[in-house]
């Protein structure tokens, strides 16, 4: 009976220690939840990869929550558990293997259909699963929803995605040489097809409200017109140019337009007044309208090719495999370190961290005066503002 007890007693203690061990494990345990949001692009599979291997490499207690289709899955706790096995072998991989949606951030605070606060539920996911910290991979709407969970206390670190390269704060972002790569092979093999027939090709390249894209994969493709969101047009100038074109022997031209590219006339209405003139286009996009009006003007065989939702598809390129793997191992440091409320950029070549704060909200632009246009304007491309 004694030894019955003696063995109990033991038993008992083993059990304890072993729960406080657990205990103390479960507290010392790092957990971070991951989610991309927005428009995919190339190198989000290759960024999050970096994440993961420069924190694994590490340590090995931690735990890996991955948020699927962006915000959304954070809104109603979808996720699912992840080990660095899911992240190997997706470098090259385009798209997100965790899936993404777009969820607008002037609709955050807006509850949604069964009544349900979308930033109070979010908070209840990340405090449910005890995270340490939120990596999000995102562009500018994304920011800004990144920035509102900081606010309300939330550990975030967040990577600078988006093909456009508009994010205030960082030199580059991942998926914009991708996509220019591709834009730019779209108007190499639109110049051999211009030439056979002496047309005027028309290639509308993403970007939503500013033109990097545009205007590196118009000087790489050879393009004869840029024309940017914020350099606006006169229809009269891209008529003289095509028509000088022609005296000069030269039968074809091509434009490369930015799908947010806006003409002089338009660009002095006010906000709402050129939202209710697009609201009535009876054209599918700018690269339509310009057609129409080239034609009319320079009585000119007109073409259009829009490469779409191409330019965010398809693997990465070297470039953005290298720059994601960068950023996703500075993202792996500053988790480490405990710095949270940071962005992950790349300034003057160099990989580096900016305030959330800093960065929510904010467009980079193309500056219209930068040394770019300039170059650009010096071989003799024009922007359509002047001859």
């Amino acid at each position: 009976m004694r030894f019955f007890f003696i063995v109990s007693f033991i038993y008992a203690k083993i059990n304890t220690v072993c729960k406080s061990f657990s205990a103390r494990r479960i507290n010392t345990m790092l957990r971070i939840g991951m989610l991309t949001s927005g428009g995919d692009c190339q190198a989000l599979n290759a960024a999050m990869r970096g994440v993961v291997k420069g924190i694994c490499t590490k340590r090995d207690d931690v735990e890996i929550y991955g948020f699927q289709d962006g915000y959304k899955g954070l809104i109603y706790g979808n996720f699912s558990m992840l080990t660095p096995k899911d992240f190997s072998g997706i470098l090259t991989r385009g798209g997100t293997i965790l899936g993404t949606s777009r969820q607008p951030f002037k609709l955050m605070r807006v509850p949604d259909a069964d009544g349900l606060d979308k930033v109070e539920a979010m908070k209840h996911t990340y405090y449910k699963l005890n995270l340490n910290c939120l990596v999000i991979l995102g562009g500018n709407g994304t920011h800004k929803t990144a920035n509102l969970l900081r606010e309300e206390g939330l550990n975030v670190v967040t990577l600078p995605k988006t093909i456009d390269n508009d994010l205030w704060g960082t030199d580059m972002t991942f998926g914009f040489q991708s996509a220019v790569d591709i834009a730019t092979d779209t108007i190499d093999r639109i110049h051999t097809t211009a030439t056979s027939h002496s047309r005027v090709f028309i290639i509308e390249v993403m970007g939503h409200k500013v033109g990097h894209v545009t205007l590196h994969a118009g000087i790489a493709g050879g393009a004869d017109i840029i024309l940017l969101p914020e350099i606006p047009y006169d229809i009269k100038v891209i008529s003289d140019v095509i028509q000088k074109r022609t005296k000069a022997g030269k039968k074809f031209t091509i434009l490369a337009v930015a799908e947010g590219a806006i003409s002089k006339e338009d660009a002095k209405l006010k906000k709402k007044e050129y939202k209710e003139k697009l609201a009535k286009r009876k054209y599918p996009s700018i690269a339509y309208e310009l057609a129409e009006q080239i034609q009319q003007t320079t009585d000119k065989e007109v073409r259009i090719t829009v490469p779409g939702h191409t330019q965010r598809g398809g693997s990465p390129c070297a470039y953005d495999r290298v720059f994601a793997t960068r950023v996703g191992a500075k993202a792996a440091e500053l988790i480490l370190n405990q710095e949270y409320g940071y962005m992950v950029a790349m300034r003057d070549g160099e990989i580096t961290k900016v305030p959330l704060e800093e960065v929510a909200g904010k467009l980079k632009y193309v500056d219209p005066k930068c040394s770019f246009i300039q170059e650009a304007k010096m071989i003799g491309i024009s922007f359509g503002d002047e001859l």
